[in-house]
């Protein structure tokens, strides 16, 4: 039985091989290739890829990072479809659903919202349970920095909060575009913005939404 995990990832790859390896994704100034390479590097160069959080190491994820985006495309596709190494963490199937369910459902949102006619995705209600669990355990995280003060909301009238602070802006959307818009996509993410005018502005402009 596949997990949301699996089943997230090779979605994805079969999302980047679709759109070919210069397509546009909705991570700024990245293509469909690097977004591949980020990926592969992610899961399989641990000693790089600590470069996303720790100064020190971001020349090294530089240039690991173009090392493989250099590599043939359908190879980094065919790594991403086989997951990563024997003696990786990411093998363990605990692991592999915590770390890597919002990891590959994001990226292909990515994928596939970067393209002029891309539609909503229809998920079932276990999966949008699942990413919100996972959005009500990092949304502090997600919304450390952002200059108001940020609600989470569901349909239903579950909250989480994203950031304390006053003017309050309440974002209202699916768990899958709260999901989105946390992760910083805002443009693309269905969501609705309640609150003061200008506090939602400030939010737009924001950068320090997402990690």
């Amino acid at each position: 039985m596949s997990t949301f995990a699996q089943r997230e990832r090779l979605l994805f790859a079969d999302l980047l091989e679709t759109a070919g390896p210069d397509a546009p994704t909705l991570c700024e100034g990245w293509r469909t290739r690097d977004l591949a390479a980020h990926v592969v590097v992610r899961e399989r160069r641990p000693d790089a890829a600590g470069g996303t959080l720790i100064k020190p190491l971001a020349p090294r994820l530089e240039k690991v990072m173009s090392e493989y985006a250099a590599k043939p495309y359908e190879e980094l596709i065919q790594l991403i479809r086989t997951g990563p190494p024997r003696f990786s963490p990411f093998q363990l199937k605990q692991i592999d659903e915590a770390a890597n369910t919002v990891e590959f459902y994001v990226h292909a949102e990515d994928v596939r919202r970067a393209q002029q006619d891309w539609t909503p995705r229809e998920l079932d209600p276990v999966f949008q349970e699942a990413l919100w669990s996972r959005l009500e355990r990092t949304a502090r995280l997600l919304g450390r920095g952002v200059p108001t003060g940020l609600v989470l909301r569901r349909p239903d009238g579950q909250t989480a909060v994203a950031h304390r602070g006053a003017p309050v802006v309440t974002a209202t959307g699916e768990p899958s575009e709260l999901l989105m818009f946390a992760f910083g996509r805002q443009s693309a993410a269905k969501v609705e913005l309640d609150g003061d005018e200008n506090a939602i502005a400030k939010l737009h402009e924001s950068r320090q939404l997402g990690i």
